[in-house]
């Protein structure tokens, strides 16, 4: 007589049937657990769980945040092509209606007990060294300062690493005859992007411009050199800073361009041309935002004109997710484009324009994600394998979340009227994209 023999199930299988409790469906992906066992479609993304560390840090903190420190850690990871997997899964998600991880204290329970048998109980897992730590009120000068220098003042020679020669970090303008998604073609992109909005601003010789938010100068260098105005540029990083005025003594611009290193809230005087302010305003914050556009308001002449260029989000997903706010831009804000314009207009500005430019930012920021890859070794060597490992994540999630509408790009072009009314805006806009690209 032959006995059968149980066949005891590998950690794969055991995890499997954790995700599949949670979802409410079947593993969209395949899983490869780290004794080797794997489950799932055979056809499917590999996630590869390295270590029982893994498990352990979602069972400390479940959901996004907790899947995002297991992969910028290596305790988790994707075999092949990230941007491809993340696709497949959002897919596998939206067609079988799957939903997120809502654990009750049963659901608990079992993870608890699955937990036990495959030896991932433990204490908490060390918050990752990339993850941001901040202190303070929300949105205070101090605590803004420290949030912005978590994400700009990484080092200036990352940027240099990641950009093309502009240092242009927000989304370029990407026109029919720019195809491609090297180093040139996005620098090509991002030129095309300063002049509209030179144009767009109506910057002649001599003009006043204020740029809040300037980031390494791309549109305080180009406005200045290009169309011969008078650039004030404000940043809180003072990497950024130290980079401007460097560029701004190469380039003999001493008599055109001040750098200013300070916050917005403490910029004095007024009268300006023209007002930009370029990805900057998902960092001041929802309760901030009204004085923020009162601000934009005072330091415009009237017929003065403001540009803005901000991201956008649905209404029930105000902020960039879990890990963009831990790893990457702590304390952002996003909105509906609609909720912007209302709060510029309640601020006295008239919106005459406005332009998404959603579909070119997964253009730019694929462009950088390519850098990222052709240059791993490099960016290793440079910040260290976990922080590059933040910045694959950030850059494939950014680009997915663009191109599948869940985060958009806008610029809204608003003018201050005179007391009568008077805009001083062209009747027709056709000008600003008429060789664009080829100032």
């Amino acid at each position: 007589m032959t006995t059968a023999r149980t066949t005891r199930p590998g950690a794969a299988h055991r995890l499997a049937a954790l995700v599949e409790d949670a979802l409410g469906g079947p593993l969209p992906v395949r899983l490869r657990a780290w004794d080797g066992t794997e489950t799932g479609p055979a056809d499917g993304p590999v996630v590869v769980v390295r270590s029982r560390r893994a498990l352990r840090r979602l069972l400390w903190q479940p959901g996004e945040l907790g899947l995002a420190q297991a992969y910028v850690t290596g305790e988790l990871d994707v075999d092949g092509d990230l941007a491809d997997g993340l696709r497949r899964m959002w897919a596998a998600t939206r067609e079988r209606r799957l939903h997120p991880p809502r654990l009750g204290l049963a659901d608990r329970a079992r993870a608890a007990g699955a937990a036990v048998r495959l030896g991932a109980v433990g204490p908490r897992p060390a918050t990752p060294a990339s993850q941001a730590r901040l202190r303070g009120g929300l949105h205070t000068k101090s605590r803004d300062r420290a949030a912005i220098s978590h994400h700009y003042d990484l080092s200036n020679d990352f940027y240099r690493l990641l950009l093309d020669d502009t240092m242009a970090y927000s989304c370029g303008v990407w026109t029919d005859e720019n195809t491609g998604t090297d180093v040139a073609s996005a620098a090509d992109a991002q030129r095309a992007k300063l002049e509209l909005i030179c144009r767009k601003l109506g910057l002649t010789s001599g003009a006043r411009l204020l740029d809040i938010g300037c980031g390494w100068g791309s549109l305080t260098l180009y406005a200045a050199e290009q169309h011969k105005a008078r650039v004030t540029a404000v940043t809180l990083a003072r990497e950024q800073a130290a980079h401007v005025r460097e560029q701004v003594r190469e380039r003999g611009l001493e008599d055109r361009v001040e750098v200013v290193c300070q916050d917005y809230r403490d910029i004095t005087g007024g009268d300006y041309d023209a007002v930009s302010t370029v990805e900057m305003g998902e960092h001041v914050g929802d309760a901030e935002y009204p004085a923020f556009a009162a601000a934009l308001h005072r330091l415009v002449r009237p017929e003065g004109r403001v540009l803005v260029q901000q991201m956008s989000r649905g209404r029930n997903a105000p902020g960039g997710g879990a890990f963009i706010e831990a790893y990457i831009a702590p304390d952002m804000h996003m909105r509906p484009l609609g909720e912007t314009v209302q709060l510029l207009e309640d601020a006295g500005l008239e919106v005459r324009h406005t332009e998404s430019l959603r579909e070119h930012y997964v253009r730019t920021v694929t462009a950088w994600e390519r850098t990222l890859e052709q240059r791993w070794d490099d960016f290793v060597a440079l910040v260290g394998e976990e922080t590059a490992r933040v910045w694959r994540l950030y850059l494939v999630g950014g680009a997915l979340a663009f191109e599948q509408r869940r985060m958009g790009v806008d610029q809204i072009l608003s003018v201050r009227p005179t007391r009568e009314g008077v805009s001083g805006m062209p009747a027709t806009p056709g000008e600003w994209y008429e060789r664009a690209a080829r100032p």
